[in-house]
């Protein structure tokens, strides 16, 4: 299905754009943005010139010329959404740290195990901001079987999740000065920050697509899916909220970003309004 997305920039035609636009629906049933046409020529160029290629052009008409492989994978991470931060919109982790945590931990006392998947985790952030919070108001279920699982599409960006390495932009986004010096390194010659090991070791990178099969994920408690559906068309997002409620355990609870909604997509979750955010769980 072609996906019709229209451009005005001069270093790339309108028909090698919308074969992107295609390319990147067909494999991650993201719908490209037409205010988004700059991220072909901010992350497509270096690939090219890497690859050899004189122009942006004649990248994409190699990969329209040519069987499916490495390289169109590298077009189609480069084309992807990686905006993310620490404690990214506070609320959710206002409502873990203040409702569902605390209700889970009564509930999950005899069993003692806790699992949370973070789907879409770009570089890390969410699911760090995750294990932060849980050593911070939570120590007690460092002793339990405790499962963060974090997921993206993108292998190259699930490489520098793993390292926990973030510049000082990244590191001042969303992170205070006192969380920052307990759970992380300044090294002097990358002249960035560096995750504590206690803390990068809470958590489990995957590389998942959204669009296809879960394979080998437990039942989870907590789903963090958050601004994800919003890039995926109507159909897409049903599809992904039915294998999100097949994924949840009865009593667990899934969040989404703010602008993001189960609303006349899937009656199976009721929305719970808590003091200072909103999450869903299973009616």
């Amino acid at each position: 299905m072609l996906r019709v997305c229209n451009k005005q920039t001069a270093d790339i035609s309108n028909i090698n754009f919308q074969y992107l636009c295609q390319l990147v629906y067909q494999h991650a049933a993201i719908v490209l943005d037409v205010s988004k046409d700059y991220l072909a020529e901010l992350h497509l160029k270096p690939i090219a010139e890497t690859a050899g290629f004189g122009s942006l052009n004649s990248l994409v008409e190699h990969l329209r010329s040519h069987p499916f492989s490495n390289l169109h994978v590298r077009a189609i991470e480069a084309l992807l959404v990686t905006e993310t931060s620490f404690f990214r919109d506070r609320y959710p982790f206002e409502v873990l740290k203040n409702f569902t945590l605390p209700e889970l931990i009564s509930r999950r006392a005899k069993e003692r195990s806790l699992k949370i998947w973070c789907g879409a985790c770009s570089s890390g952030q969410e699911p760090y901001s995750l294990a932060i919070l849980i050593r911070e108001h939570f120590p007690l279920l460092t002793t339990w079987d405790l499962q963060i699982i974090a997921s993206d599409f993108s292998s190259h960006i699930l490489a520098r999740a793993r390292q926990g390495r973030y510049s000082q932009w990244e590191i001042q986004r969303g992170l205070s000065v006192e969380l920052r010096e307990k759970y992380f390194q300044f090294q002097q010659q990358q002249q960035n920050w560096q995750i504590k090991d206690k803390i990068r070791q809470m958590v489990e990178f995957r590389q998942i697509n959204l669009i296809h099969p879960w394979l080998s994920m437990p039942a989870m408690d907590i789903i963090f899916l958050r601004n994800v559906l919003i890039y995926f068309d109507t159909e897409t997002k049903k599809s992904t909220l039915k294998k999100v409620r097949q994924q949840l355990r009865p009593d667990g609870y899934l969040f989404l970003g703010g602008g993001e909604t189960t609303i006349y997509l899937d009656e199976s979750f009721e929305r719970i309004q808590q003091e200072g955010g909103v999450c869903y769980r299973l009616r």
